[in-house]
C-alpha cells in the first residue's frame, strides 16, 4: 500500500516549493532522493535577511588555468621571448604597470584601474608543493588546505559556519550551474542562480529540467567544481533547507533585480551577463556577503595566441563595465573584487601552439580598500623549478587579508592555521 504522506516525484517538482529551488541549486543528489519527502518540508524554518550594509566580496574564476606570463608579462627579460618565440606578446604592445611588468594589450581597462589607484595585481601566487590536476589543485584553492591534506568544507563555507548563523539564506549567491567547492560548510548556506531567466520560471521545473541539472553537473568541461552535499545531518533535512532557502533567496532576488537596470552597458558574454546580474543584486539591496562567479577556457594546450587574447578581452570588458556600474550606483566603495585561476602554465611553449600546466599565477584585485600596486616577486626566469615559475606568495595569505579586512574575522578561525595578511588592504 502506498504510504499516503509521500509525494511522487513530478508531484514535487510541478507543485511544491522544491519546483523552485531544483531550478536555482542543482545539488546532483537532489532529483534522486524526492520520493523520500513529505509535506513536513514545509514547514521547516527559514533564515532572516540581515546585513544589507556589509562589506560585499565579488569572486571571478578564471577556469583552466590562465597562462600568467602572458596576462602579466615580464617585457625586459630576453628569457621571457626566448621561451615563447611564437607566443610571446610584442614588447611594444604591452601596458607598462612597473620596472620590466606590463599587462597584456587586452587587459587595457584593468590598466585604467591600476593606474587610477583602484587596483593591485599580485604576482607569483600558489602554494607548496604544486599539483597540476585542474581538480585537484582547484580543491586546494576552494578548500584553502595544503597539498597533501582534503577538506569536506571550503574556505568560505567555514566563513559561513562562524561567522554567518542566523543571517539570510542569500549570504552568499554563486552566479553559475553550481555551488563552488568554496561554499561547502557543515551548515550550509548560500545559493547558485543559473541566470536572472531562472528567476522568472520557478514553477514550470519538470523532468527535462532535471535532465539538464544532471547534464550540468556532469559535464567534461572544466567549470567550478561543485560543493560537498553537507557537513552534517542526514540528506532529507539537507534537502528541505535547500528547497526552502532557494525559495526565500529566488524571491529577494527576483524583486532587488528588478529595482534596477542601470545605464551601463555590458559585453554580450556570459561573465558580462553575470556581472550584469550581480550587479543588479547589489544595487536592490541585497543582504549577500559573497557573490562567486567566472569564466572557462583557459587551459589553453594548443593554438593559444588568439584564444587566449579573446578571453582576456571578455574578462576586461566584462570587469570594467561591472565596475563602472557599481560607481553609477554608488556601491563602489562596497565591494571588494578578487580573480583567480587554479594554476599557471608552464614557461616554455609547447609544439602545439599552446602552454600547458603550471604552477604560479597572478591574482588581480580592485575595488574598495585595496592597496594599489604590485605584490609579490616578479617572475624569474632563470630560477624555475622543473621548467616551472616558483611560488612567491601563498595565496592563503591573500584570503586572510580579505577575510580580516573586508570580512571582519580572525582568519585563523577559518583557515585553520596562521598565515601573514598580504598588505593588500588597506588598514
Amino acid at each position: 500500500m502506498t504510504n499516503p504522506s509521500l509525494h511522487t516525484r513530478r508531484y514535487f517538482l510541478k507543485n511544491s516549493i522544491l519546483g523552485g529551488a531544483v531550478a536555482l541549486t542543482l545539488p546532483g543528489f537532489i532529483h534522486r532522493t524526492f520520493a523520500a519527502l513529505d509535506g513536513a518540508a514545509i514547514q521547516s524554518a527559514t533564515q532572516i535577511a540581515t546585513g544589507k550594509d556589509n562589506p560585499i566580496l565579488v569572486i571571478i574564476q578564471l577556469a583552466g588555468g590562465n597562462d600568467g606570463l602572458n596576462t602579466v608579462i615580464p617585457f625586459e627579460d630576453s628569457a621571457y621571448f626566448s621561451a615563447r618565440p611564437k607566443l610571446a606578446v610584442d614588447k611594444k604592445q604591452v601596458l607598462p604597470v612597473a620596472d620590466g611588468i606590463g599587462l597584456n594589450p587586452k587587459l587595457s581597462g584593468f590598466h585604467r584601474i591600476i593606474q587610477d589607484g583602484e587596483g593591485a595585481i599580485v604576482q607569483g601566487v600558489g602554494y607548496p608543493n604544486p599539483n597540476r590536476s585542474h581538480f585537484r589543485s582547484m580543491e586546494i584553492w576552494q578548500t584553502a588546505t595544503d597539498a597533501n591534506k582534503t577538506s569536506t568544507t571550503g574556505w568560505l563555507g567555514r566563513y559561513f559556519d562562524n561567522c554567518c548563523e542566523g543571517e539570510d539564506p542569500a549570504v552568499a549567491v554563486s552566479v553559475g550551474e553550481r555551488m563552488p567547492q568554496a561554499f561547502s560548510a557543515n551548515a550550509q548556506r548560500g545559493i547558485a542562480v543559473r541566470n536572472p531567466d531562472a528567476l522568472k520560471n520557478r514553477g514550470a521545473v519538470d523532468e527535462s529540467m532535471m535532465g539538464e541539472a544532471d547534464y550540468a553537473m556532469d559535464g567534461g568541461s572544466i567549470g567550478m567544481l561543485d560543493g560537498r552535499v553537507q557537513g552534517g545531518g542526514t540528506s532529507l533535512d539537507f534537502i528541505r533547507r535547500v528547497a526552502l532557502d532557494a525559495e526565500v533567496a529566488s524571491d529577494q532576488i527576483a524583486k532587488a533585480t528588478a529595482k534596477y537596470t542601470g545605464t551601463i552597458e555590458y559585453p554580450q558574454s556570459g561573465l558580462g551577463r553575470d556581472l550584469r546580474f550581480v550587479s543588479q543584486m547589489i544595487a536592490g539591496g541585497m543582504s549577500t556577503r559573497i557573490y562567486y562567479t567566472g569564466m572557462g577556457g583557459f587551459d589553453t594546450h594548443a593554438n593559444q595566441g588568439v584564444t587566449h587574447d579573446r578571453l582576456l578581452g571578455d574578462f576586461d570588458t566584462a570587469l570594467s563595465a561591472f565596475i563602472k556600474d557599481l560607481k553609477e550606483q554608488g556601491n563602489f566603495n562596497r565591494v571588494t573584487i578578487m580573480t583567480f585561476s587554479e594554476f599557471g602554465r608552464r614557461v616554455k611553449e609547447n609544439a602545439s601552439g599552446g602552454t600547458d600546466h603550471g604552477t604560479a599565477a597572478p591574482v588581480f584585485l580592485a575595488g574598495a580598500g585595496i592597496t594599489p600596486g604590485i605584490f609579490g616577486n616578479a617572475p624569474d626566469l632563470g630560477d624555475l623549478d622543473n621548467g616551472d615559475l616558483k611560488f612567491s606568495v601563498d595565496f592563503r595569505r591573500i584570503y586572510s587579508a580579505l577575510l580580516e579586512s573586508r570580512l571582519k574575522v580572525p582568519h585563523e578561525q577559518v583557515l585553520g592555521a596562521r598565515f601573514t595578511p598580504l598588505e593588500i588592504i588597506k588598514a
